[in-house]
């Protein structure tokens, strides 16, 4: 609940998976009721292909395609949760239709306000009545939870009420934020260039793309924040979370590499490098420097202060005498991200050479 909590708070497109009966319809309209957002509920099994993609009318002497009454009414609020059940019931054809309405939020010609959000729900296909598996490109759109429960848990609601996600003590991070974990799967990406993208051949749920790879990112910043919370949410806690988006965005072969490799970095602060970026301790692991650098380029961008990118050249500068390549792709990121007017501090000279053998000058 806590990781349906978040996604729903991060806008993160997700899906329950779990057996029939077991309450996933009722704890989205709950939470949809805590949020005070209005939930439109569809139900794949009884719509058409058109109910997604937009029946075709004349309207002002063109072809219109006219979005359905549920999608009218979200546009109308300007907010909500498109809550897509029974999702293993609808057909490949209803599938293939709903591909643009999770990714680009778009219904017809009718485009749904960006606070919208996508959540879905199934069954295993063996399990739904007159089951479908889910398609590929229809799975890499959304991140999966296993919607999970015990007898005691079922016990417990029916004495004292069923409990309902709760997105209090979460926060939806900001703008750098989400850049520097993005900065960081880039980082891992580098040295596992493997599991960028792993088509699956047959039916699956979560798999490594670009695209759930951009998931897994936004997932990690929504689980690193840590705002004041009320209540508390506790480390372990937090940590439980992350694995269930990451893992969900991915897949577990991926997605706890990612986890494991993490864990493992213990990177420094970027702003304790700036701060002395002549004499700051680096890293001796070429994908701790990757890490560490990508971190930094996120800081600057996010920053967008003049003093802040020249200090990042003098880090760089230092890093590239010891590991030139990584030292060059930072480099053209940095340089990509030049303040209007900041001049060129004098470390770039020592980065000339590498520059030039990396093809970033004449």
């Amino acid at each position: 609940m806590d990781a349906l909590s978040v996604a729903v708070a991060a806008n993160l497109p997700v899906i329950l998976w779990g057996p029939p009966g077991t309450g996933k319809t009722s704890a989205v309209l709950a939470l949809g009721r805590r949020l005070g957002l209005p939930v439109e509920v569809v139900v794949g099994s009884i719509r058409e292909p058109s109910d997604f993609a937009g029946l075709p009318v004349l309207r002002d002497g063109g072809t219109w395609l006219a979005p359905p009454r549920w999608a009218e009414r979200l546009a109308a609020t300007g907010t909500g949760i498109l809550f897509l059940d029974e999702l293993t019931t609808a057909p490949p054809a209803v599938q293939a239709a709903m591909l643009r309405v999770v990714l680009e939020r778009t219904v017809g010609d009718l485009v749904l306000p960006p606070s919208v959000r996508i959540v879905a729900a199934a069954n295993p296909p063996e399990q739904a009545a007159d089951g479908w598996d889910l398609s590929a490109p229809l799975a890499n759109r959304l991140i999966h939870l296993d919607w999970k429960f015990s007898a005691a848990s079922v016990a417990e609601g029916f004495a004292g009420g069923f409990p309902v996600p709760d997105p209090a003590g979460w926060s939806v991070p900001s703008a750098a934020e989400v850049g520097r974990a993005r900065a960081l799967v880039g980082a891992f990406l580098r040295v596992r260039p493997e599991l960028v993208l792993a088509v699956p051949d047959g039916p699956a749920r979560a798999w490594p793309s670009p695209r759930t790879w951009d998931l897994a990112a936004t997932a990690l910043a929504c689980t690193t924040h840590e705002p004041p919370p009320v209540p508390e949410v506790s480390r372990s806690r937090r940590e439980r979370v992350r694995a269930e988006l990451v893992v969900g965005a991915v897949g577990e072969a991926a997605g706890f590499e990612l986890l494991s490799w993490l864990r493992d970095l213990d990177l420094p602060d970027p702003e304790t490098l700036l701060a002395d970026p002549a004499a700051a301790p680096l890293p001796d692991r070429v994908d701790r420097m990757h890490a560490v650098l990508a971190a930094v380029v996120a800081h600057v961008t996010a920053d967008g202060g003049t003093d802040t990118w020249q200090r990042a050249w003098t880090l760089i500068a230092r890093v590239a005498g010891r590991t030139p390549d990584v030292a060059a792709t930072a480099a053209r990121d940095l340089a990509a991200r030049r303040p209007h007017g900041a001049a060129l501090p004098t470390a770039v000279l020592d980065l000339a050479p590498i520059l030039r053998s990396a093809g970033l000058m004449p």
